[in-house]
């Protein structure tokens, strides 16, 4: 683990980056959580729950519009859109109807006793460093911490 108690003044902004990094136990970034919160709070509206964005100012609302999609579209997802028939993005802006539901595995992930990358692949770039299952940075959200692949 890499020690971030020596950052500048700066340091809230920067931890809110390293926040979307993927978690330590649950393999999601906090907006990506905070997705999950919302549908399991009952929202299934997908505009409503993309509202999640706001809560960290650190995605806009088409980061938080994406994030969602992909939560959807991998090969063992914690959340289900609807109607699989639709596009994806026809779902999202209204020419069709459909709502988000959490998963087995959107459920898991949101108790945090699953691991979002032991059932999916990730390939995701963030601040310049490739992400995959194989280099896998994560966050520590309780030691705040960088955990090194």
């Amino acid at each position: 683990m890499t020690d971030l108690m020596i950052l500048p003044r700066h340091r809230s902004a920067l931890i809110a980056l390293l926040e979307e990094l993927p978690d330590s136990v649950t393999g999601l970034g906090a907006t990506e959580m905070d997705i999950l919160d919302f549908v399991n709070d009952g929202h299934t509206d997908p505009r409503r729950v993309t509202e999640a964005w706001w809560m960290r100012d650190v995605f806009d609302e088409d980061d938080a519009r994406h994030a969602l999609l992909e939560l959807g579209a991998h090969s063992v997802p914690p959340v289900l859109l609807g109607d699989p028939s639709f596009d994806n993005e026809d779902r999202y802006f209204g020419r069709s109807e459909w709502k988000v539901t959490l998963t087995e595995l959107g459920r898991s992930i949101f108790a945090r006793e699953d691991d979002m990358w032991r059932h999916n692949r990730i390939y995701r770039w963030w601040g310049g460093t490739e992400l995959t299952n194989e280099r896998l940075w994560r966050w520590d959200r309780e030691s705040r911490s960088l955990v090194a692949p």
